[in-house]
């Protein structure tokens, strides 16, 4: 059977649109309004960078709340549509279950995301997430090595450091030399440093070799260099010193020098839960075997480029870009000349592989035939 022709549409015939009868929605002013929340929250939360940051990126003007700039200290719904220069924002409305990573970190690397003299840092080893940005727990200075936790939960970060909770530091600390039981004495009780007194909660012998002796001490503050400037007010310098627990946290033995571990989902809603936080409603993940094998695995942690702040990031000119030619290329090749391979030179005096190259097929021996044989 033959195909019928298609038929021709006459472009002076008018279309025939359908008709639509949308029954508005009744709005019900008796109805409680939707919960509103800081927008500067909600962007760093998003891991566009620290609150102070997005608060200097509101007041530039560049972020628009349903059409219009924001302000600082405006408050957004999950109904409203935020934009950064001209680009849609997902924020995280709900409250997700955090991370938690544990670092045992060694002597020479600092705890800093600035360092104008370009030294290692330990966020330039931190793995990427999604939403939100790495916060480091306290502090520990260049040569000090031990335990350092990292969070994606400045309500919990906060209630680990502030010093009003009083959360435990354990250290263990080699001195060059040996307390007197007058001097332990006169620590536990405190001693006057340059920016007030201070003391250990407890400090206990563990022993040593020659001239060098080991002590275990706990203290409830983490004021600069502290546990050194107390031993060394007596004359006694710490020649290492080892941070070994941090409040419900200790180090694993398994987690050597320069590895990390990622806490599992029912030990950090158990962290949660001792800082007398809220915990997400929504049910935890549930992981494959691979990812429960890679969770609870220590791992060594590789060198990776830092995120930058979103404030610090130039603005987006999409009409700026196409008048220059480089519209969707990296910012490395912005401004830059594009080269083009040099052509292949053809090689001199190539000679062709003959037929006569190849070896003669050899004839097979009597013996190879017959091996294997009964």
């Amino acid at each position: 059977m033959a195909r019928p022709f298609k038929q021709q549409r006459d472009p002076q015939r008018p279309v025939r649109r359908p008709t639509t009868n949308f029954t508005p929605i009744a709005v019900d002013p008796d109805a409680p309004a939707a919960p509103t929340q800081r927008l500067h929250k909600l962007l760093a939360l998003a891991g566009l960078g620290s609150r102070r940051d997005m608060e200097e990126l509101i007041a530039s003007g560049r972020v628009t709340v349903n059409g219009k700039i924001a302000e600082v200290g405006a408050g957004v719904t999950e109904h409203d549509v935020v934009r950064l220069d001209s680009r849609p924002l997902r924020l995280p409305f709900e409250p997700e279950l955090p991370q938690v990573l544990i670092y045992h970190k060694p002597e020479g690397e600092i705890v800093s995301q600035d360092d104008p003299e370009g030294r290692a840092s330990v966020f330039d080893k931190l793995p990427k997430v999604k939403h939100g940005k790495w916060i480091a727990i306290g502090r520990l200075d260049m040569n000090t090595s031990g335990l350092l936790i990292f969070t994606t939960s400045g309500e919990l970060a906060n209630r680990f450091m502030h010093p009003r909770y009083e959360v435990e530091r354990e250290y263990a600390v080699r001195i060059f030399g040996e307390l007197t039981e007058g001097q332990i004495a006169q620590l536990k009780e405190g001693i006057e440093l340059e920016d007030g007194p201070a003391n250990f909660d407890s400090i206990i012998p563990q022993g040593g070799e020659g001239a060098n002796h080991w002590y275990q001490v706990i203290l409830r503050e983490g004021r600069n260099r502290e546990v050194r400037r107390l031993f060394e007010a007596f004359q006694l310098p710490v020649s290492r010193l080892m941070r070994v627990r941090f409040g419900p946290v200790n180090l694993p033995p398994r987690v050597k020098r320069g590895k990390m571990l990622k806490l599992e989902q029912k030990e950090v809603v158990g962290l949660l839960e001792w800082a007398d936080l809220p915990v997400p409603k929504a049910p935890l993940r549930q992981l494959t075997q691979r990812e429960k094998l890679k969770s609870t695995a220590v791992f060594t942690p590789k060198v990776r480029k830092q995120r930058v702040s979103a404030l610090d990031r130039p603005p987006r000119d999409a009409a700026e870009g196409e008048a220059k030619g480089y519209r969707g290329k990296p910012d490395s090749a912005r401004g830059t000349a594009t080269k083009k391979p040099a052509p292949r030179k053809p090689a001199a005096n190539r000679r062709v592989r003959q037929t006569s190259d190849l070896n003669a097929p050899q004839m097979q021996k009597k013996s190879d035939r017959n091996r294997g044989r009964g």
